[in-house]
């Protein structure tokens, strides 16, 4: 299991990531404050504030977390 922090800050960009995220086996979960939700619901997504950096709790170790973190490279914030 990896976390990764993301930005999700259009709808275009949500649509694109639930489609990036559905080609994968392995679960997701976003965390923004207390809420955790399954990254692959399009309506989830629109629940959270989207306007501030959201967690990504990606399910998968080895080469399937390499393929989905390189997969998700638009979407990643680098932390500072």
């Amino acid at each position: 299991m990896s976390t990764i922090k993301i930005s999700l800050d259009s709808i275009d960009k949500v649509k694109s990531f639930v489609n990036i995220l559905a080609k994968f086996d392995c679960d997701f979960d976003l965390i923004s404050g207390r809420y955790i939700i399954d990254a692959k619901s399009i309506m989830g997504i629109f629940s959270l504030d989207l306007s501030k950096p959201i967690d990504l709790e990606i399910h998968a170790d080895g080469k399937d977390l390499d393929l989905v973190t390189r997969a998700l490279s638009p979407y990643r914030i680098d932390e500072k």
